[in-house]
């Protein structure tokens, strides 16, 4: 597997933007443990693409259920 293959991750501003939510909700969001997957890489906090899209397609499943 190349370095090509892998997709970056996103910083909170990418999230936001992916979301059209603001990054205040967002840091909010992690005070409440909701929100997308994210994890701290040093001091700066990173997330999976693949993941927040994952976390958005779900939140389609818990309307439907």
């Amino acid at each position: 597997m190349s370095a090509a293959e892998f997709e970056s991750l996103w910083g909170i501003e990418e999230v936001s933007a992916f979301l059209g939510i603001p990054v205040h909700t967002i840091r909010g969001w992690r005070t409440k443990n909701y929100g997308p997957p994210g994890r701290k890489v040093g001091k700066h906090l990173r997330y999976d693409p693949a993941k927040v899209r994952a976390w958005f397609e779900d939140l389609d499943q818990d309307d439907a259920a």
